[in-house]
């Protein structure tokens, strides 16, 4: 097998100079290793996190994306509701159905444990934790 690198290239490569040192190539490595270990760790803390709470990936998934759809599916039927009695159509079932969106993701967040329930909030606060107007 021929090699197609010119005298330069090879004399930079085989004297460890070279984009491909083996310093460089080891340093490179142990980059990688650190940044796949790091999102090991993340996917090992959610999982941990789920399983506390009672299921697998799929049950979490399901979890999640229920939340979800229940906010979006509460404020489109009280949008509706409100425009069949106000006779304010399309408006209510626009305004409720943007609110559920919005209380759809939130749910899903504290479900998956990215916010705190707002207990858990008041509950730092009172010990001594951050409050609002600091």
């Amino acid at each position: 097998m021929a090699d197609d690198r010119s005298e330069e290239e090879r004399k930079k490569t085989e004297g460890g100079q070279g984009p491909f040192a083996d310093v460089d190539l080891a340093r490179r490595m142990a980059a990688l290793s650190r940044s796949l270990e790091e999102g090991k760790r993340g996917r090992d803390e959610t999982a941990r996190r789920f399983e506390g709470k009672g299921g697998s990936g799929y049950a979490a998934a399901m979890r999640l994306a229920s939340e979800f759809v229940a906010g979006v599916l509460v404020g489109a039927a009280l949008g509706w509701g409100l425009d069949e009695v106000a006779g304010t159509s399309p408006w209510g079932l626009i305004g409720f159905l943007l609110l559920g969106f919005a209380a759809g993701v939130l749910n899903a967040l504290r479900a998956a444990g990215k916010i705190a329930e707002p207990d858990d909030r008041l509950a730092k606060n009172k010990d001594g934790g951050p409050s609002r107007h600091e």
